[in-house]
């Protein structure tokens, strides 16, 4: 297990109009779905990611932060 403690807020930017919202992470499970407030998208992850916080987030999911792009992150 990695000594790395894990950032827990990132800012999803809506590809569609732009809105910016900062949210709080789920340690304990992927967030598969985000509905944006500017526009009312929602927003599911791009292929190759597993979560709206690694496809539109400037942080991405905890699993992520501590073991690496292409971790198993969501079962």
């Amino acid at each position: 297990m990695s000594d790395l403690t894990p950032e827990l807020r990132s800012t999803i930017t809506c590809p569609n109009c732009g809105t910016a919202k900062t949210e709080t992470m789920p340690t304990n499970a992927c967030q598969f779905f985000y509905d944006c407030s500017g526009c009312g998208t929602v927003l599911r992850p791009t292929p190759g990611d597993c979560c709206v916080f690694c496809s539109y987030g400037t942080v991405p999911c905890p699993p992520i932060q501590i073991a690496g792009k292409g971790a198993a992150c969501c079962g």
